[in-house]
Order: structure tokens, then C-alpha cells, then sequence
């Protein structure tokens, strides 16, 4: 049975590289680096009732597994190129595998992304997504890189994900009827890793990260890998319109301040590389919000030092 499923996986996968000398139905991929170009390579395991709610959709989780891994290529500034699943399932069911698969394909395709291995056991529910990428040499986003001075920006909008989760967790009831509940769980459910945004800020940001457990933690982050720290005004965070509209505006910005799942990138840029960074993001179609500045010393906190105002420091597995 278990040949029977992968066989189901390749058929639903397949995708032609010429950087692929062999790919799934072998004991490991043989691959090729194009010459110039650095690897990046990053891995996220998604487990059912932690990163994604009971009942929620195979093609939704398929499609996330992928997300949330080429979520941190955009972070790197690398393009994406191949991908391994390792998938963990209570018992064998190809009804749910082909939903997996199908909704991991369609992302895989809008990325140019080949699965070219994996594997598949019995156990509780959860996927491992292994992703690889290519960006040129010395040229890779970091988050050690920000200085003092430098312009804080987040692309698109923050919390909504967040107030999804709220919704599947009954806190709000969902209603199906309704577009704003849909459009929060969609950004839940569906995220939009920025992998254009971040292949067009190479060479302009000055330090990246994906805002995956929230904002103060993530940009914290940045933060203590270039010894720096950053001041935050919260009246400029980016929320949705909806997100205003289920929770209004002050749990949205706690939401947007702690929430995380957004799979934005939140990234530094020096003053005088603003403005040719707006207009690479622009080429892309992707908006970008200042949000803050990087300033000498450590730790976050609101415009003119004053204490920044947030009951969530951000996700952490092993909080007690």
C-alpha cells in the first residue's frame, strides 16, 4: 500500500527540471547547483492541532506545508527549485493524500518547485517539507544585517492568520456566510509566501525574516542577530480591513504585534536604498509598509523609547 501511495505522489507531482538528473523512485535525488549560485536550504514539520486545525482541508494543509517552507527561501532571497515530503499518516487513505498532494502541486507549480523525494510512514498525522533554492553567491538575505538608522518594513498586511486561527478556535464563531470570517481563515489556511518580494530585495535590504511567530518576536530576532534595537510605532502596522472588522482595532493590533502565521517578510533597509527598494517591490506587485527604524541598544520597543504596549511576546512550541 505504501508503494501504491507514493506512486499516487509522483503521478500528481510531476514537474520537469533540467537541474533534476533523478528524482522520486530512487534510494536519493541526484540534483544539480548551477554554477554561481549558493543552496539554501530550509525545513518546517506541520503537526495536526498545532499548526493547523482539526478539520481542516488535505488540499489547505498541502498547500501550507509547501507555503510556510518557501516562505523562508522568500526570507533568504532565493528562488525555490526543489522540494522533499516526508508524510506521517494514521493509516494509509488515498482520498486524503490526493488532497494533500493536489493542493501541494498547485503551489509547487506556481513556484516552479520539483518534489523530487520523500517518504511515508504510519503514525500520528503531520508532514515534514524539505525545500531548496538557489541564490547567487554572496548575495543571500540575513538577519544579522541591520544597523542603526536603517527603515523597518513589512510586506502586505499583519494578524490576519492570527484572527483566522481565532475564528477555528470558536473564539469568534465562524460564520461561512460571512467574507470577512472567510478572508481571515483563507490567510489561515492559505498563506502567500513572498517569494517574488524577497528576490527583489536582494541587494536592498539590509537584514529579512518571515514573520512566521509574530512580529515583536520575529523582528526581535533581527534584532539579536545584529546586535541592535528597533522602535516600532503601532498606529502604522498594516491590518486588514477585516481583521479591523471582527476584532476591531485593538485586539487586530495585538493580533498583528503577537499573532504570527502571516508569512510576511519583515525586513530593514538603509535610508538612502528606500526608495530604489519601493520600486523593485512595485516591478513585483507587492506593497511594503514602514513600520519603525533600527536604533542603537537592544530589545523593541514603541516610537521615542516608551514601552511598547503587547500581552504576546510571539509563538514558541516549548512555552510553558
Amino acid at each position: 500500500m505504501e508503494f501504491r501511495l507514493i506512486d499516487r505522489i509522483r503521478e500528481r507531482t510531476t514537474l520537469a527540471r533540467e537541474d533534476v538528473r533523478l528524482g522520486i523512485g530512487d534510494d536519493a535525488a541526484v540534483l544539480a547547483v548551477p554554477t554561481g549560485q549558493e543552496l539554501a536550504v530550509a525545513i518546517d514539520t506541520l503537526v495536526e492541532g498545532v499548526h493547523f486545525p482539526l478539520g481542516t482541508s488535505p488540499r489547505d494543509i498541502g498547500w501550507k506545508a509547501l507555503a510556510v517552507n518557501l516562505s523562508d527561501l522568500a526570507a533568504m532571497g532565493a528562488a525555490p527549485a526543489w522540494a522533499l515530503l516526508a508524510l506521517t499518516l494514521p493509516q494509509a487513505d488515498p482520498v486524503r493524500v490526493d488532497g494533500l498532494v493536489d493542493g501541494f502541486a498547485q503551489l509547487a507549480r506556481e513556484h516552479d518547485v520539483a518534489l523530487v523525494g520523500g517518504d511515508t510512514t504510519r503514525g500520528p498525522f503531520c508532514l515534514s517539507v524539505a525545500v531548496h533554492g538557489f541564490v547567487p553567491a554572496g548575495q543571500a538575505l540575513i538577519r544579522g544585517g541591520a544597523r542603526a538608522g536603517d527603515a523597518v518594513f513589512v510586506t502586505g498586511t499583519l494578524g490576519s492568520a492570527a484572527g483566522g486561527l481565532r475564528l477555528a478556535q470558536g473564539v469568534v464563531p465562524f460564520d461561512p456566510g460571512d467574507e470577512a470570517h472567510r478572508d481571515l481563515r483563507a490567510r489561515l489556511d492559505r498563506p502567500t509566501p513572498r517569494v517574488r518580494a524577497g528576490l527583489a530585495l536582494r541587494g536592498h535590504a539590509s537584514a529579512c525574516i518571515d514573520v512566521s511567530d509574530g512580529l515583536l518576536a520575529d523582528l526581535g530576532h533581527i534584532c539579536a542577530a545584529s546586535g541592535v534595537g528597533a522602535e516600532l510605532d503601532p498606529d502604522t502596522l498594516p491590518l486588514s480591513p477585516a481583521l479591523r472588522g471582527v476584532f476591531g482595532n485593538a485586539a487586530a493590533r495585538e493580533l498583528a504585534l503577537a499573532g504570527g502565521d502571516d508569512y510576511e517578510l519583515c525586513f530593514t533597509v538603509p535610508g538612502d536604498a528606500v526608495g530604489a527598494m519601493q520600486a523593485a517591490l512595485a516591478t513585483v506587485g507587492v506593497r511594503a509598509t514602514r513600520i519603525g527604524m533600527i536604533v542603537e541598544g537592544a530589545g523593541i520597543c514603541a516610537a521615542g523609547g516608551a514601552p511598547l504596549a503587547s500581552t504576546g511576546g510571539g509563538w514558541d512550541h516549548f512555552r510553558a
